[in-house]
């Protein structure tokens, strides 16, 4: 066994190179750990940066700083499973944060989704977008395409979709305390949805739950695009009950700027298990725009919670 499988600063200076693909260098880099709990010195940090690069997890590039190599992805994929679990919530609940959007003045940065699609793909990838839009089974009612993203290799074309982190970061500015609580499969019926299927908490789990039900072909957004009744993808928030008035207050001022949500609003909604003094949200992902193209059988690879966006950006063509 290796010896990163026992350190987690290993770990930890690997999951942040991973986060962020452009070189990074040790001053920036002891700052983000400093955020995850790792207090270390920029001097520290390089000697952990100069392990990593012997044992050809880390690459130099020229004074830029470090990126991951092919074999540090891998690594830190595969490394210690049991501490990645509350990873991904853990990222989600950073971006939040990061959010600043004002529904009442439509300005400030939203979190989103980031979708990587060859060129030749593209007017594939537009159909299956706009076919779930058109049925409004997505978190936000429009997405933006880009091509100057660092990104995005050539002959690609990224897609942007607005993340429901956004939501999160919304409600945490004006006051009202939120837990990303599931991730789960709604089935609808008739245009209509009734009830989850399955449920994947996000603080026990390695990977994103929305991307593991479209990779196992457990959506079936297309006979819902389609017929009107499928399986989609929905997420499930939770605030105190005694706020209820306000964040329907706060939803309606989002609805106006072309969010699409809640699907259901309650303590007691669809078949989910009533909570004293907590409030369900529900809504439906902007994962349900990549789930589509995915069962089309388009190459699609998207990054949940890839950063935050100016709102004007997200409108403009």
């Amino acid at each position: 066994m290796s010896q990163i499988r026992t350190e987690r600063k290993y770990i930890e200076i690997l999951r942040i190179l991973k986060e962020h693909p452009d070189p990074m260098g040790a001053k920036r880099l002891s700052e983000l750990m400093a955020e995850h709990g790792f207090v270390l010195s920029d001097r520290a940090v390089q000697y952990y940066l100069r392990s990593l690069d012997e044992m050809g997890f880390t690459n130099k590039v020229g004074n830029r700083g470090r990126v991951l190599t092919p074999k540090g992805v891998s690594e830190i994929e595969s490394a210690l499973v049991g501490e990645r679990i509350g990873f991904i919530i853990s990222k989600l609940e950073r971006l939040a944060v990061r959010t600043t959007f004002d529904p009442t003045t439509c300005t400030g940065d939203v979190a989103y989704n980031l979708s990587i699609v060859p060129d030749p793909e593209v007017d594939r990838v537009r159909e299956a977008f706009d076919a779930v839009l058109a049925t409004r089974c997505g978190f936000f009612s429009s997405y933006r395409l880009v091509d100057n993203d660092p990104r995005v290799p050539p002959g690609h074309t990224g897609f942007i979709t607005v993340c429901s982190v956004t939501m999160d970061g919304v409600l945490q500015r004006l006051g009202v305390p939120v837990e990303m609580k599931y991730g789960g499969r709604l089935a609808v019926r008739d245009g209509r949805p009734a009830r989850f299927t399955d449920l994947v908490s996000y603080r026990g789990t390695s990977i994103d739950p929305l991307q593991l039900f479209i990779s196992a072909g457990l959506t079936s957004i297309r006979e819902y695009v389609t017929t009107g009744t499928g399986t989609a993808l929905a997420n499930v928030r939770k605030v105190p009950l005694p706020a209820q008035e306000y964040v329907e207050e706060i939803a309606g001022a989002m609805r106006s700027a072309g969010f699409l949500f809640p699907v259901g609003m309650g303590e007691k909604v669809f078949n989910l298990s009533e909570e004293p003094y907590r409030l369900s949200i529900v809504s439906y992902s902007s994962m349900n725009l990549v789930g589509h193209a995915f069962e089309l059988g388009c190459a699609i690879r998207t990054e949940i919670g890839a950063g935050t966006i100016p709102f004007s950006r997200i409108l403009s063509t």
